[in-house]
């Protein structure tokens, strides 16, 4: 690969994302230099700017922007139509796995194993309380409440008793409205992230192959559940590996979230969120496209488990995304 390509880290954003998304710029960017990258930009995106990154043209942009704008296929497709690479997942892709709506009815219809749900928009009509009656319904409780397009956990809600059920609906509808209701599960939270595109041959670890699975990461948390305060706090989550299931448990995951990851068409690099309930076993959760790649994130914990230092990490995204450069 040619180390003097010119690399735009794209960062910032306008979701709620954005302070996390700024980290996970500044962590790649230093990790690319450290790869011996010799022109590599930190580029914060706003609302005004963007012209300004398409005119740059840079090779290749690698995308660290989480929330709207940057994970849901809208800067995906602009870079496109600009002709500049960028790493990660296509617009299409990038949009379903950006929803969790449309990701959970891209799974059941793929046959894959998640909570059951049902889901609800503001415009439907109903009242407070024709909407509690239909989520207890249709769900039962406890259940989770979601806001579909949020992440880092924002706008999502546990609800055990039926008297906090309006407060957490307002909460969920504040972020826009469709709000998303799932069957709580009970079990250990897991993700797996997953290397490589599918199709595409990736030779990883002495083995040629298009996806390689990354360590099982184990996720406790000091708070409730693993929410943003969790996740971006010191001390308050914990990242257990290996994690502490059996291996037979271990495997199903595996084959789980290789082949959601296959049937949401993801690529370059994307992490799979599940929880092993005690009575379902494995069910997935979410798909992450643009993982967090802070020094508390997921996948940069994961690829050191497997002997891969953050730097080797960016530098193998980087040569996924760029196949045709040559030294």
């Amino acid at each position: 690969m040619n180390k003097n390509i010119k690399i735009y880290v794209v960062c910032g954003g306008v979701s709620t994302e954005r302070e996390v998304s700024l980290r996970s710029g500044d962590a790649v960017a230093l990790a690319l230099k450290e790869a011996g990258y010799t022109s590599v930009t930190l580029f914060d995106l706003t609302s005004e700017n963007l012209s300004v990154l398409l005119e740059a043209k840079p090779d290749l942009a690698f995308i660290t922007l989480h929330g709207k704008g940057g994970e849901d296929g809208c800067i995906q497709g602009a870079l496109e139509l600009s002709g500049i690479a960028y790493v990660g997942s296509g617009v299409l892709t990038s949009a379903v796995c950006m929803n969790k709506i449309s990701t959970k009815r891209m799974l059941a219809c793929g046959g894959l194993p998640t909570a059951p749900f049902c889901t609800l928009n503001k415009k439907d009509g109903l009242s407070t309380d024709e909407t509690i009656s239909h989520l207890i319904s249709a769900v039962g409780l406890p259940m989770v409440l979601k806001s579909p397009e949020q992440g880092s956990s924002i706008g999502v809600v546990i609800v055990h008793k039926q008297e906090d059920m309006a407060a957490a609906i307002k909460e969920v509808y504040s972020y826009g409205d469709e709000l998303l209701a799932e069957k709580f599960l009970d079990g250990v939270e897991l993700t797996l992230p997953i290397l490589g595109t599918p199709g595409v041959p990736l030779g990883i670890k002495g083995k040629m192959t298009d996806l390689h699975a990354l360590p099982i990461i184990e996720i406790t948390s000091e708070r409730e559940f693993y929410d943003y305060t969790a996740k971006y706090t010191q001390g308050l989550c914990h990242h257990i590996i290996p994690a502490r299931i059996s291996e037979d448990v271990a495997e199903k995951v595996r084959e789980i979230g290789l082949k959601a990851y296959r049937l949401l068409g993801c690529r370059g690099f994307s992490r799979i969120d599940f929880i092993v309930d005690k009575k379902l076993g494995p069910m997935v959760i979410e798909a992450n496209t643009i993982p967090g790649m802070t020094s508390m994130s997921l996948v940069p914990d994961a690829a050191r488990a497997d002997g891969i230092e953050f730097p080797q990490l960016v530098d193998m995204i980087v040569r996924m995304s760029l196949p045709d450069i040559e030294d």
